[in-house]
């Protein structure tokens, strides 16, 4: 018997070829190398500018400034980070070859595009962007749900494209100039409206990308991603509105649409943090959460605080970038919970005011932003409500004693009210060659009137009192929803 389980082993293993393990594509092995590489050259070269301000420009075509390698530290180093962990993410990934030469794809796009100075290379790597990140989210093309996530979110990056290519190139004829500096310098000579309509143009390209309402159902159908394009996805492209803004921040401030742009990020803010508190799926939830921080992103630049935007975004790309490729920690095999009651009582409230207080002093005095009468008011606002937004996310799942959840909040809200404060002035001090990074300009009745609303709506909100009107319920429910395609219930006709 002996022998012959010893013969059939032998037989087995001569007839049965070896398994092999799995090993990643040779690119995805030096990608991350790369990346890293690029990240702190980026971060030497933007060391260097702030120390000897080199004049960096190419024959009018490519252009090299603080603020280009802001963002170059910024998406190399995101970059860096997502490769890294994809390397034994996505291990045996039939796709995981494609995967990386997309993220490198998307990665360079993002740094030919805020080097361009013509228009022509601006809008074409604008319009690499959209391509590469549309196929990274349908880059298991095996999967049906995913094709039709690519196909989706593909008509929404391509009509940004179409809308900025036409407002950049309008600008570009009125002007008699075909690079973004010479649209900049000479946009006195452009009617006003024909200025308007370039600016309105360019806003809603951005608004498009950063999936604003009404355009924020790509984000929504796009979680076929594989979490490390989802994480660069939230950490890197959507922030792309923030970084067009702000190199056309001329155009927005001499068209006067300022206040169009701050009650567009308004709303945006309070629908994405109620549709949040709706939403069982963990990468759902982070969808909706991206979407009311670009909300914030975009009051921003209607405050004329450009320069906080950027800030904004690259706080917002570190910390959406850790709670995605973090995400799996929230999974648990437990039966579906009641949601948590968020029902502040009066003592709550008081703690809320009194640090949120101390927060806007804090802001005030690191910043110097002190004048109440101008959008400074608001941008200070913003600030301590997105502060206090993070600190209630990072703690809020912690088992705290009674002591600790007075400190540990408190101290965190703090750090964070400093460190968005101090990043705001370094990325001020870096953009400071950029025109109109920051022009805080007068409250107007208007902004005032829909600041109340907002605050009055983030409290209802946190109130749960929507829970108890079943028709906005449900209204909110059906906005927050994907593509019926995109979702794994879809089902196909059978011909």
């Amino acid at each position: 018997m002996a022998l012959n389980n010893t013969t059939n082993t032998l037989i087995s293993s001569v007839l049965t070829p070896p398994v092999k393990a799995f090993s990643n594509p040779v690119i995805s092995k030096i990608a991350a190398p790369l990346l890293w590489l690029s990240f702190l050259t980026s971060m030497g070269a933007l060391i260097y500018y702030q120390i000897e301000t080199p004049q960096w420009n190419w024959a009018g075509t490519i252009r090299i400034n603080g603020f280009t390698l802001l963002i170059w530290v910024t998406v190399t180093f995101f970059s860096a980070i997502v490769s890294t962990y994809s390397k034994n993410y996505l291990k045996g990934f039939k796709f995981h070859k494609r995967f990386t030469l997309l993220s490198l794809g998307f990665t360079g796009s993002v740094m030919v595009f805020v080097m361009s100075n013509h228009i022509l290379a601006l809008l074409l790597s604008w319009f690499a962007m959209g391509v590469f990140m549309a196929r990274l989210i349908g880059v298991n093309s095996d999967w049906g749900e995913a094709r039709e996530a690519q196909k989706f979110s593909q008509k929404f990056f391509l009509s940004g494209t179409l809308l900025l290519s036409i407002g950049v190139i309008l600008l570009a004829f009125l002007t008699n100039h075909f690079t973004l500096s010479g649209i900049i310098d000479n946009l006195e000579s452009v009617p006003f409206h024909f200025l308007l309509i370039a600016a309105l143009l360019i806003i809603t390209a951005a608004i498009i990308q950063s999936a604003i309402y009404p355009f924020h159902r790509w984000l929504l159908s796009s979680m076929t991603a594989p979490t490390p394009a989802s994480a660069l996805m939230h950490a890197g492209f959507v922030n792309g509105s923030g970084i067009l803004l702000a190199l056309f921040s001329t155009v927005i401030i001499t068209s006067n649409t300022l206040t169009l742009i701050f009650i567009i990020g308004g709303l945006t803010a309070i629908i994405a943090q109620f549709t949040k508190l709706l939403q069982v799926n963990v990468k759902q939830r982070l969808a909706c959460s991206t979407i009311a921080q670009m909300g914030f992103m975009i009051m921003q630049c209607g405050l004329g605080f450009f320069n906080a935007a950027v800030a904004h975004l690259i706080l917002h790309g570190f910390y959406k970038a850790y709670l995605f490729l973090s995400s799996g920690e929230e999974i648990a095999n437990n039966a579906p919970r009641k949601p948590l009651d968020l029902k502040i009582n009066a003592m709550q409230l008081v703690v809320i005011l009194i640090f949120g207080a101390l927060g806007a002093g804090l802001f005030t005095l690191l910043t110097g932003k002190t004048n109440l009468t101008d959008s400074s008011i608001f941008l200070t606002l913003i600030v301590a409500i997105t502060v206090g937004q993070a600190t209630y996310n990072s703690v809020k799942q912690q088992s705290l004693t009674f002591v600790q959840k007075v400190i540990v909040p408190s101290a965190v809200f703090i750090a964070g009210i400093g460190l968005y404060a101090l990043l705001l002035n370094a990325v001020t001090s870096i953009m400071k060659e950029m025109p109109m990074i920051q022009v805080p300009h007068s409250l107007t009745v208007l902004q005032i009137t829909f600041g109340i609303i907002f605050l009055l709506a983030f409290f209802i909100m946190k109130s749960g009192v929507y829970r108890k009107i079943p028709w906005l319920y449900v209204k909110l429910l059906n906005l927050s929803q994907p593509h019926h395609k995109t979702v794994l219930t879809y089902k196909k006709v059978i011909k």
